[in-house]
């Protein structure tokens, strides 16, 4: 995460005021989930250093995060629900979704499931073609993808929002605390996909028994 955004991003949130700080990152948070490049985390953490400059309060602005975040995923997952594989066609989608990226989210889906949907939150580049892809398919349940997204933000957005306002009044230090938490979260990710795979491994080989 390139903490010179924050910075820039609040100075933008701010000048809507404290009446629409929460609309602020509510609406780009919606954004973020249909590929706007500008990372959802800084988003969050913005929002977190919001409330610790005043504009807003944590609790409130972690509850914006997380409404933020569910509204752009699910519409992310319904837009593939609704148009089907024919999504692929709509110019701005397949900047993000090829064909043969679409396969292999696919490929993922049959490997590992419906937890691919909470493991897409902690990767960036991956999660905006996963929920596309997971819409398309009939896979998963709007409801349950909504159950699995929820918990895995409940995870992410807390980190980043109370970071942000933790931080909020030396941005030189957050910038160290965000990098170390980017760390510990694939760290955890890396042990999470490893005992995944190990899982599934150890399950197919006893099927094919």
């Amino acid at each position: 995460m390139d903490l010179v955004n924050i910075p820039d991003l609040v100075n933008f949130f701010s000048r809507f005021g404290n009446e629409f700080a929460y609309l602020a990152v509510f609406s780009t948070l919606i954004l973020c989930g249909f590929g706007l490049p500008i990372p959802e985390d800084i988003s969050l953490v913005s929002g977190g250093v919001l409330a610790g400059l005043g504009y807003a309060n944590e609790h409130v602005m972690f509850g914006v995060g997380m409404a933020g975040v569910l509204v752009g995923d699910g519409s992310v997952f319904l837009l593939g629900r609704v148009f089907g594989e024919k999504v692929l066609q709509i110019p701005f989608i397949a900047k993000f979704l090829t064909p043969e990226r679409f396969s292999k989210v696919q490929e993922k889906f049959s490997q590992y499931g419906n937890w691919v949907v909470f493991m897409a939150r902690f990767m960036p580049g991956l999660r905006m073609p996963i929920y596309l892809t997971a819409g398309t398919s009939d896979r998963i349940s709007f409801f349950r993808f909504l159950l699995l997204d929820m918990f895995a933000a409940a995870i992410s957005v807390p980190i980043w929002v109370y970071l942000g306002h933790y931080g909020a009044k030396n941005l030189d230090q957050l910038g160290i605390l965000v990098h170390q938490g980017q760390i510990t979260v694939f760290v955890l990710l890396g042990i999470l996909v490893s005992g995944l795979v190990l899982y599934f491994a150890i399950k197919k080989k006893r099927s094919g028994k």
